[in-house]
């Protein structure tokens, strides 16, 4: 077995998602992801003709983001027809299994040369436009797991490890703090490509555009909690809530807390990423100066009711793939698609908060679904440099009950 090397990586800044309220909200998704790719083999200077695959996560795969948009993108950016392209799916961690993906084919040598990434822009294809809910009305399935919403799931799991509502909001005070200073300091810029309209030209988009600077607690304080009227909905032949459904897998738990809000909860996004994944040999005999390799990359099941508890096992099977322990990693980035989740992930596996998420994450910056674990890979990489550390683990929670972690090392 070979390695997998990181060459570089670019992404997007994120744009709110929201019709016709965001930046990035009047640029089609294949534009957005072509821009990335283009600003990629540029910012390298390896021709897309080396390419051997590109491989792009992307979750709501309808509309103008179906028809396979890694391969329209492919076309769209100019790039040689011969240069094939595959989207795929694994919900909110798709950007990253993108790039193992493109770890397993350059370390196995059966790929020399591969852009990894995602895209997502949840103005112009709002979440759920795929159809079909959590599990697309199989009712074969349902009699086996019924299974919620991840707003009533992240509820529960802060229930059952007693964070009360000022841990949620503290954190996401947090997320926000730290985030509003890595961009006045700069420590994204290496990894930003400005947007540009693709007919004007012109820049669109050139810092993330979610981060609320002057959040305070006491406004955190008073936003009502967003899952309250969802878990209060009927949804079995027997009049059971969804509350009620989530309770029966769990009936050590009385009821469930509702504690997550708008501010303590990872924002609607827009946004692209791309990283350029190659084989030891190919970076060899180009020359290539590789940023860092890919030490491990795994993916875990787990309980598809609460669903989002699998990022501290993906993480312990990860690190022992790469027979390390957890204060063996200098920075970790554990994806904030709720509070609770990147809490919960810190308390079971006992790591320093101080090595977590320190440019703040997804409750400040926003979660474009199937972009996001490209982004926080490069970010990660960024900050590693930055600070002259040389390991990092991105870990993230995935919809269905799964979790996935990659562990990079500098090289």
């Amino acid at each position: 077995m070979g390695q997998a090397f990181i060459i570089d990586s670019v992404r997007t800044p994120r744009g709110r998602g929201k019709a016709g309220k965001g930046a990035l909200s009047g640029i089609h998704p294949q534009e957005l992801l072509a821009q990335t790719l283009n600003g990629l083999v540029q910012r390298t200077g390896v021709s897309p003709a080396q390419v051997d695959d590109v491989v792009i996560g992307c979750v709501s795969q309808a509309g103008e983001q179906g028809a396979n948009i890694a391969r329209n993108a492919v076309l769209s950016a100019g790039w040689p027809i011969e240069v094939t392209a595959v989207s795929l799916n694994r919900f909110c961690s798709s950007g990253l299994q993108a790039v193992g993906m493109a770890a397993y084919g350059t370390a196995s040598g059966f790929q020399q040369l591969v852009v990894a990434g995602g895209v997502e822009s949840m103005s112009r294809v709002p979440m759920g436009s795929d159809g079909g809910g959590q599990d697309a009305g199989n009712e074969h399935l349902r009699r086996r797991f019924v299974q919620v919403p991840q707003g009533i799931s992240a509820d529960l799991i802060a229930t059952r490890e007693r964070f009360s509502r000022a841990e949620l909001d503290a954190f996401a005070l947090a997320s926000q703090q730290l985030a509003t200073r890595a961009i006045e300091e700069g420590r994204f810029n290496r990894g930003l490509l400005p947007v540009k309209d693709p007919v004007s030209g012109q820049v669109v988009l050139e810092r993330d555009e979610l981060p609320r600077p002057s959040t305070t607690l006491e406004a955190l304080s008073t936003l009502a909690p967003s899952f309250v009227e969802l878990g209060r909905t009927r949804i079995t032949p027997d009049g059971r809530t969804l509350n009620e459904v989530a309770l029966a897998a769990y009936p050590d738990t009385p009821r469930i807390e509702h504690l997550h809000t708008a501010g303590n909860s990872s924002g609607l996004a827009d946004g692209a990423a791309a990283v350029l994944v190659a084989s030891e040999e190919f970076t060899r005999a180009h020359g290539l100066k590789p940023r860092a390799r890919i030490r491990a990359m795994t993916t875990v099941g787990s309980d598809p009711v609460i669903m989002l508890t699998a990022p501290a096992p993906a993480s312990r099977r990860a690190l022992q793939q790469a027979g390390m322990q957890v204060g063996d990693i200098d920075l970790w980035e554990i994806n904030e698609a709720f509070a609770a989740i990147s809490l919960q992930t810190v308390r079971e596996l006992g790591v320093d908060p101080a090595r977590v998420n320190v440019n703040g994450g997804a409750i400040a910056l926003g979660h474009p679904l199937g972009a996001t674990g490209a982004m926080l890979l490069g970010t990660l990489l960024d900050e590693l440099e930055r600070r002259g550390l040389g390991t990092g683990l991105v870990t993230m929670c995935i919809g269905g009950g799964q979790g996935i972690a990659v562990i990079i090392e500098r090289v």
